[in-house]
């Protein structure tokens, strides 16, 4: 008998709200390995989702799965944005369609300066943000614009890969830990600018082990465990009901 509570029931599932991206009955496999488990959830525009659980529960697979990535396979499921499907795309017919993956390395190009990173990801269309308004964004990015991308600051870099998948015009920002090794200070920072990029309609999930962080920052909060949803509903819930962090998020 599974005596675990159930806190998914009665929240906002895909099944019973209208979305800007919705993920439906979601399965995507490592070869044989079963990672994501059958998941749906809905993200309105211009609202930031925590995507969130311990390590291990999927949370990673997920974007690359939305983001249409080589691996893991998508083998079940439909993802929709905007009314399209995405479940058909490939990788980059996804990013043209508007989804910006942030990785968790980042994926700076060795060799390539701050400047040239930029101007690569604007090589073909669609074109989001001018190099001028991500230096608006990023003083320190552009102060730093003839710089080698992979001799910045870890802070710097993330920066970088923000403004990076900032230079395509997106409509669905992901970002697979954003805050990992940086200090404080500098979470403040990548912080303040993801507020800044949600003030200007764009859509966003953050996969985040820093929880409290990601929720205080989020709208909403999906929580995985092994590879499945237990709860769909306000970040604020989340904050608020310490038994749900302690089963789910071990805080």
């Amino acid at each position: 008998m599974n005596d675990k509570p159930d806190f998914s029931k009665g929240k906002n599932r895909a099944e019973t709200a209208p979305a800007y991206l919705s993920v439906w009955n979601l399965e995507s496999y490592y070869g044989e390995s079963y990672i994501v488990q059958n998941i749906s959830f809905n993200v309105h525009e211009g609202e930031i989702l925590a995507l969130l659980g311990r390590n291990g529960a999927g949370k990673t697979s997920t974007l690359r799965s939305i983001a249409r990535m080589d691996e893991p396979q998508v083998q079940g499921g439909e993802i929709w944005l905007d009314h399209k499907p995405l479940h058909s795309c490939a990788s980059h017919e996804a990013s043209q369609m508007g989804i910006g993956l942030v990785p968790e390395d980042r994926s700076i190009i060795p060799g390539l300066t701050v400047e040239e990173n930029l101007k690569l990801a604007q090589i073909a269309p669609p074109i989001g943000w001018s190099l001028e308004r991500l230096y608006s964004l990023f003083p320190r990015l552009g102060e730093r614009r003839t710089q080698e991308g992979v001799t910045l600051s870890g802070g710097e870099q993330q920066m970088l890969a923000i403004a990076r998948a900032l230079a395509r015009d997106i409509k669905v920002l992901l970002l697979d830990e954003p805050y990992e090794g940086l200090a404080p200070v500098i979470v403040d920072e990548i912080e303040k600018t993801l507020r800044i990029i949600k003030e200007q309609g764009i859509t966003t999930i953050i996969v985040e082990q820093n929880a409290v962080r990601a929720l205080e920052l989020a709208d909403r909060a999906v929580i995985l465990d092994t590879g499945g949803i237990v709860f769909d509903g306000t970040a604020q819930e989340v904050l608020e009901n310490e038994q749900l962090r302690a089963e789910y998020l071990a805080i």
